[in-house]
């Protein structure tokens, strides 16, 4: 008898359990059964891809404000919205600072004007929520960094005085058809859709347009692919391809036509597809311009910034590497531009309303894609960085090394190069290091990274096609220009355990180093004519000449430990005009007080 009663008792407490499990699926049915039951006799019965009129931005609006309407209610009234997510993700949701950040580039700058203008006079109550106390800003100490003004065709430009330098026309080798990514005479035929085709979801329609082959037809193509074509041994891009200014034009104003999440990463980063078939590597604003890393933030667990992409392919370009894609910043409409145009499920079924009536989504990613880690806009509104897609790998494939410099990852462990102290001699003796070429390249980027304060250096990439002797693609710099206030030497550690550098890389250094062609001032001039300007917070820009010297000062004791010929490898031989231009550059700054380098020019 006792064991019957054991056995009911099971069996009532399954039947209790799965009761409750059957309403718990019908009240989350209910909602789209009532939908389904509304709609017209002729129309679909399918929520997942609604047409844009029906979601359009003023109907959220108009959501939102009805008078004493919760934004639960509002977001159950929207057509096509999934209420499962929406009304779960209300409750729970975080107001966690980073989560809810504004631009602080919703309003628009007159073109000429300077930027620090535009930080002192910004109108800080505009850009807060309703009913919400603006957030306290770091306080800025010392001069402000201004970029000269521009006048018609270039007049009165830092910028384009730097690019006229001799030691800024020193020309490539001569290409041949094995220096070049693509030869327009072959017969490859270039797809205008293709780039990651991994990333996107499939999709029913498989005609797929190409374009044709010849070099009148490239004058016909469209920016994206005019960069791909110039990709060359030794460049992203040539110095004066005007491709490359129309490019960044398209990431900052083409038409979005489709979303998807980019898989893998610890954070969301989604791939963006143009009207031209282009596309872009998009990166969320998470933290505000003048928010610094916390001290005790490790390097692997901060937040990757989007204008530190921004910022990194200017000074890329000013130091004159070309190994960063181009990058935009832009102003995206959530609604409009995400969320109505994705066809990623997962991705549209993460948008939310947050208690402060903004619009809100966190995708999927390893780490920062929750509730506590959404983006959010002001109130559909949310600034990124756009950074052009690369030639797509089945075109054009390239191959992944892990850097020798290498951090540890860890929380207590040190890498090898970090206590051994002649790890560079053990570095040398392995391919592709054995060649000088490939030291040389990682030399340029530890500078450039040390410039920007990243840390984040674990892998880099080269095209396959060129082998060995060719440049180092200077990607993912999101872990940038996070500290304005510490310089970490330990990025310098690969240059001073090699003591290598190209005559050519710290010619551009000392010249970068002078008041004439200051580092700060072309960085603000540059980085003036993005269209979410200011793009760095001024003392950054400051770091910016602060860290140059430490680089100089740093090249300075190898030349006093092993001798300047053994430290400078000279790459300017063939090129008379900039040898000569050197060699005067020299010994004009053999002792310089601004930089405080004296031994930089001195010779054996």
């Amino acid at each position: 008898m006792k064991m019957i009663l054991v056995r009911r008792f099971r069996v009532l407490i399954l039947m209790v359990f799965l009761v409750a499990c059957a309403l718990h699926i019908m009240l989350d049915l209910l909602p789209k059964l009532e939908r389904r039951s509304a709609r017209p006799a002729g129309e679909s019965g399918c929520s997942c891809a609604q047409p844009a009129a029906e979601v359009d931005a003023p109907d959220w609006a108009q959501a939102r404000g009805r008078p004493g309407e919760p934004p639960a209610a509002a977001a159950a009234a929207e057509p096509g919205w999934p209420n499962k997510h929406t009304l779960r993700i209300l409750q729970d949701f975080s107001s966690d600072p980073s989560s809810n950040l504004t631009s602080h580039s919703l309003e628009k700058l007159q073109p000429a004007e300077p930027a620090e203008r535009a930080w002192r006079g910004r109108d800080l109550g505009a850009t807060q929520p309703r009913d919400s106390a603006p957030r306290p800003m770091l306080r800025d100490h010392g001069p402000r960094i201004s970029a000269p003004p521009q006048g018609p065709s270039g007049e009165g430009s830092l910028l384009a005085k730097l690019f006229e330098h001799p030691l800024y026309r020193v020309a490539i080798p001569p290409l041949t058809e094995d220096d070049v990514l693509f030869n327009v005479n072959s017969d490859i035929r270039f797809n205008p859709k293709a780039a990651e085709n991994s990333d996107w979801p499939q999709e029913s329609n498989q005609g797929e347009d190409s374009l044709p082959t010849g070099p009148v037809a490239v004058d016909a193509y469209p920016n994206w692919l005019k960069f791909h074509i110039g990709i060359n041994r030794y460049e992203l891009y040539s110095r004066h391809n005007p491709a490359i200014e129309a490019l960044l034009h398209d990431l900052g104003s083409q038409k979005i036509t489709s979303v998807a999440m980019k898989s893998g990463g610890t954070q969301l980063k989604l791939i963006m597809m143009f009207q031209n078939y282009g596309q872009a590597l998009f990166k969320p604003m998470k933290q505000t311009r003048e928010q610094e890393t916390p001290p005790d933030f490790f390097y692997f667990s901060d937040y990757e910034r989007h204008n530190a992409e921004i910022a990194a392919f200017h000074l890329d370009r000013i130091l004159d590497f070309r190994r960063v894609p181009p990058v935009a910043g832009r102003m995206i409409n959530m609604t409009k531009e995400i969320r109505d145009v994705t066809r990623d499920k997962k991705l549209w079924r993460t948008f939310f309303i947050s208690p402060a009536n903004n619009i809100c989504f966190y995708g999927e990613c390893s780490y920062y894609c929750s509730t506590e880690h959404a983006l959010c806009g002001r109130p559909d509104q949310i600034e990124g960085s756009l950074a052009a897609f690369l030639p797509d790998l089945s075109l054009a494939k390239r191959k992944t090394w892990r850097n020798p410099w290498r951090r540890s990852y860890h929380k207590r462990k040190k890498a090898e190069w970090e206590v051994d102290p002649d790890y560079c001699e053990e570095v040398k003796q392995t391919p592709p290091y054995d060649s000088p070429h490939r030291i040389l390249d990682l030399m340029d980027m530890t500078i450039f990274d040390f410039l920007m304060g990243n840390m984040d250096r674990h892998h880099y990439e080269t095209f396959e096609k060129f082998g060995n002797e060719t440049f180092i693609i200077h990607l993912d710099n999101g872990r940038g220009f996070g500290k304005h206030s510490h310089d970490e030497l330990s990025i310098l550690v690969p240059l001073q355990q090699c003591c290598r550098i190209r005559r050519s890389t710290y010619l551009r250094l000392q010249l970068l180093a002078k008041e004439e062609y200051k580092l700060s001032l072309l960085m603000a001039e540059s980085l003036r004519t993005d269209r979410v300007a200011p793009v760095l917070y001024p003392l950054h820009l400051e770091a910016l000449d602060r860290r140059l010297r430490l680089v100089l000062r740093t090249v300075g004791d190898c030349v006093d430990k092993v001798g300047l010929g053994s430290v400078v490898e000279d790459d300017l031989g063939s090129d008379h005009t900039a040898a000569t231009t050197a060699a005067a550059l020299l010994e004009g700054l053999q002792v310089d007080a601004w930089t405080g380098c004296t031994k930089c020019g001195t010779s054996e």
